[in-house]
């Protein structure tokens, strides 16, 4: 009779059990169809109208992506990274999701046959769950990954913005500068040592136009740190030779008393602000920035990312159970990788700084957006972790763009400051700056001297390949001099020797 009384009103009649589920289906990739089957044309209309806008302005906002200058993935992970965003975003896939599922649930409602066995409607509501669940478990997945990323942001990169700094400007993230200037440290604490060691400082500087990268390394065994004029430590550690220890004391030395030495004890980190503007000052460099990752939590990283892959030329030991990283193109997980970056057996700290530029090198090169978007969860856990930061939220898409540059059209080169051409028990530091300053206004190294596919014969990584044994008189090599050795360059890859920024390309196999 309802039925009947329905065909009598002008409305189409119900179908089956087994229509209505398929319309219902249907109403899964076309929301509003069967509220059309069912002539019920204005909220079927609305409906499939919204449907139909919402992704004619996704497709547009994609071909607006695609046409920016960063690229389509490159600027997806931007905004990924940016709090506001990310909170927009998950407010508007809650939303829908909710829309979607009510359509859903109302296109059963309005199709399902009356008068149906309760068998019949226990298995259709099953279904309609099923259905549901298609909405709702990538909506949830979506939801979670937000917040994931959200709660990361906010606990890596959710520190007050610098006073120090002027307001960020989008259309100039890095408000004129030439350079960006970025402190890395790799920390190294264990439970059978006192305190935390900064064994590895690199400082990053890059160009923000062109990507060229100067990767600047630091011994950890450096003496004679000077201290900002002013300063506390300076106080505390009157030049010439206030300070007894090695560089990579400095960050524990402030640890101990924040709220007597450090440069500003109210930052977050006091040790690792402190540490970057001893290093500007001794470099003659301003550092604006400073990333600080355990190095025990770096393989984490590495895991996170799937990997990295290295050409390894020389077995290289390490660990305390015999371990080796045997020669070859390999995938190092994260222990590999981080015995890569510190492996000292047969080697030295200038051989190891080597090789943790060749790390960065790899990593920079290797990791692409789509990583940072299919590896969220896992790169949010272990950057929760492991890294500590300085850089203001606001800054962090400005510097996935800028590594995104380094990456495609720039250059990278690596200058450390070793012996021989650095004496790091009585470092001449009138002499680094100039040598710094010389390499930073040449954008790395100097003229075309490497191909691109390879290191010439003449290059230090790579010398004694031809005329081993040769080098005596006046065709000695730095490095002969340096050790008295008749090898013309030491077996490290990646021991850069000389006064002139070395190619990574060349450096790193």
């Amino acid at each position: 009779m309802a039925a009947e009384d329905e065909q009598q009103d002008g409305a189409p009649a119900r179908p089956s059990t087994a229509g209505a589920l398929l319309w219902t289906a249907a109403a899964v990739p076309l929301p509003g169809i069967a509220h059309l089957r069912m002539r019920r044309r204005v909220a079927g209309g609305v409906i499939m109208g919204l449907y139909l806008a919402g992704i004619a302005a996704l497709a547009v906002w994609a071909l607006s992506l695609g046409r920016s200058d960063a690229g389509t993935l490159t600027s997806v992970a931007s905004l990924a990274l940016r709090s506001s965003w990310l909170m927009t975003a998950m407010g508007v896939v809650f939303v829908v999701a909710v829309l979607w599922l009510t359509v859903i649930v109302h296109s059963w409602v309005i199709t399902r046959p009356p008068g149906a066995t309760t068998g019949a409607r226990l298995l259709s509501g099953a279904v309609v769950v099923l259905l549901c669940l298609t909405v709702a478990a990538p909506s949830a997945l979506a939801l979670h990954g937000g917040y994931t990323a959200y709660e990361a942001l906010n606990n890596i990169f959710g520190g007050p913005e610098r006073e120090d700094l002027p307001p960020h400007n989008a259309a100039d993230p890095w408000d004129g500068a030439d350079r960006v200037n970025v402190l890395l440290i790799g920390s190294d604490s264990a439970d059978n040592r006192y305190g935390v060691r900064t064994d590895t400082m690199i400082v990053a500087s890059l160009d923000p136009h062109t990507g060229e990268a100067v990767l600047i390394g630091l011994p950890r065994n450096l003496e004679n740190v000077h201290f900002p004029e002013g300063s506390a430590l300076a106080e505390r550690y009157p030049e010439p030779y206030g300070f007894d220890l090695l560089l990579n004391d400095v960050y524990q030395t402030v640890a101990e008393e924040p709220d007597e030495l450090a440069v500003n004890p109210r930052v977050p980190d006091p040790s690792a602000d402190t540490l970057k503007a001893v290093i500007g000052y001794n470099l003659d460099l301003d550092i604006s920035y400073y990333a600080m990752v355990d190095m025990r939590g770096f393989q984490d990283l590495i895991d996170a990312i799937g990997g990295i892959r290295v050409k390894i030329e020389e077995p290289i030991p390490y660990g305390v159970h015999g371990g080796v990283l045997e020669p070859g193109v390999r995938v190092l997980d994260g222990h590999e990788a981080l015995w890569y970056g510190r492996s000292r057996v047969n080697s030295d700290d200038y051989g190891r700084m080597g090789r943790q530029g060749c790390l960065i090198k790899y990593v920079t090169e290797q990791v692409e957006p789509t990583t940072i978007l299919t590896s969220y969860r896992e790169l949010a856990g272990a950057t929760q972790r492991t890294l500590s930061t300085d850089i203001p939220q606001s800054k962090v898409p400005a510097f996935v763009e800028l590594a995104d540059l380094v990456t495609d059209t720039g250059e990278m080169s690596t200058l450390q400051l070793s012996p021989p051409q650095v004496n790091t028990a009585n470092p001449d530091w009138d002499a680094i700056r100039a040598l710094v300053a010389e390499t930073i206004s040449a954008g790395g190294p100097e003229g075309d001297e490497l191909p691109s596919d390879g290191p010439s014969p003449s290059d230090p990584a790579t010398a004694g390949e031809e005329g081993a044994g040769e080098g005596t008189g006046d065709d000695r090599t730095e490095w002969q001099e340096y050790t008295g050795l008749d090898e013309p360059s030491p077996a490290d890859p990646g021991r850069q020797v000389g006064e002139e920024a070395s190619d990574l390309n060349a450096l790193c196999p």
